[in-house]
């Protein structure tokens, strides 16, 4: 099996495995793959994570126990493409739950302060329209919401 070219490298403070466990049982098919630790005389205490290497939807991440000298912003972001309503419900409830924050237009950050837009297949479709007044609606609509109601942008496709 070849390996992925290009692996996002996600550094935490020192709850790596937390994070990667609240990941790996958000998304469907989501398991971690490898765990190395620190030993003893390393900058954490002997025993704690380093790196845990994890797939969600075949995709390699790594995660790292670095410290607390660099924090997620919203400059690099993960997209999650929903079928549905359900699956968006699913991802913007699991993902804001216990200290996550809900941002606009599809945007939030979890309890680890990383980002993610939640965004059904039918938003990008409905946006992308060769209609540019329906395409204008959508967006218009998207704009007024935290998390996606397909239906209220349908309503505002349709017109």
């Amino acid at each position: 099996m070849a390996m992925q070219k290009i692996t996002p490298f996600l550094w935490f403070n020192d709850n790596a495995e937390e994070a990667v466990n609240f990941y790996v049982n958000t998304f469907k098919d989501g398991k971690i793959t490898s765990v190395s630790r620190y030993g003893e005389g390393m900058p954490m205490p002997a025993g704690t994570a380093m790196t845990v290497g994890f797939e969600l939807f075949g995709q390699k991440y790594t995660a790292l126990n670095g410290g607390p000298m660099f924090k997620f912003t919203e400059a690099v972001s993960f997209v999650v493409h929903c079928k549905d309503q359900a699956e968006v419900d699913h991802y913007w409830n699991t993902l804001t739950t216990d200290g996550g924050q809900e941002q606009m237009c599809s945007w939030l950050k979890d309890k680890y302060g990383l980002s993610w837009q939640i965004v059904p297949d039918a938003m990008v479709a409905m946006m992308s329209d060769k209609d540019g007044a329906k395409a204008q609606r959508v967006a218009m609509a998207m704009m007024k919401m935290k998390k996606i109601i397909i239906a209220d942008l349908e309503a505002a496709y349709n017109g």
